[in-house]
This record gives C-alpha cells, structure tokens and sequence, in this order.
C-alpha cells in the first residue's frame, strides 16, 4: 500500500489532543499525591498510594509511547518526502503501534483509576460506620 505525505499529517491532531489529556491526568493525579502529607496514614491511605503509584508508572508509559507516535509520523513524512516511500510505510505502520500501546495503556490506567474510586469509597463506607 502506497501512503502519501498528508496520511501520517492526519494523526497530529489526534496526538495532540490524547498528549493532552495525558497531561492533565498526570495534573490531576500529581494535585492529589501533594494533598496526601494532610491524611493520617492509615491502611486505606496506603492502598490508595500504591494505586497512585502505579497509576503514575502507566501515566509516564502512555506519554512515551504518545509522544514516539507522534515523533515516527513526522519521520514517516520526511521518508515519504524525500521518496524514501517504503520506509515511510513501515514508519508509520510502527507510530501507529505507538499509538495503540499508548491508547491501551490509557485503558489500564482507566481500570486502574476506577479501582482507587473503589478504595476511596471503600474507606468513605468505614469512616461512616465509625461516626454511627
């Protein structure tokens, strides 16, 4: 299959815009680990730092591979610029590897994220009996 310039160019936006969700969920979980010196360390607060931590480590994994993507379409252009036609095909076939990595990634951390609700309520539910 021959790809023209305008084929990897596409995928900026896309990129882009998953570049910066990315960030503002390392934003987001880094705002919340600062918030942790204020807690008591309990069992809970611990389970919900070793959730962040990983959460963090699939954060770092997805922006790599993001921003890789994004690096071998522009590589895959310049190939296909300067008629280096078939090595811009399998450039571009890797950034799109790039992308999916990064994107199931995303879902891991989704997953993940979901579970620290789940701790996070988990201890709601034990504060509340306490109080009772």
């Amino acid at each position: 299959m021959k790809i023209d310039i305008a084929t990897p160019a596409m995928l900026f936006p896309a990129i882009s815009l998953l570049l910066l969700a990315y960030t503002n969920r390392f934003l987001t979980l880094a705002t919340i680990i600062r918030n942790f010196a204020d807690q008591n360390w309990d069992e809970n607060t611990q389970a919900q730092i070793k959730n962040l931590r990983l959460r963090i480590q699939l954060i770092k994994r997805m922006q790599i591979a993001g921003v890789s993507s994004f690096f071998l379409c522009v590589v895959s252009m310049l190939a296909i610029y300067l008629t280096y036609q078939q090595v811009g095909n399998w450039v571009f076939a890797a950034s799109l590897v790039a992308l999916l990595y990064s994107l199931w990634m995303s879902v891991r951390e989704i997953l993940i994220s979901v579970e620290a609700l789940d701790v996070h309520l988990d201890g709601l539910k034990k504060d509340d009996s306490k109080n009772r």
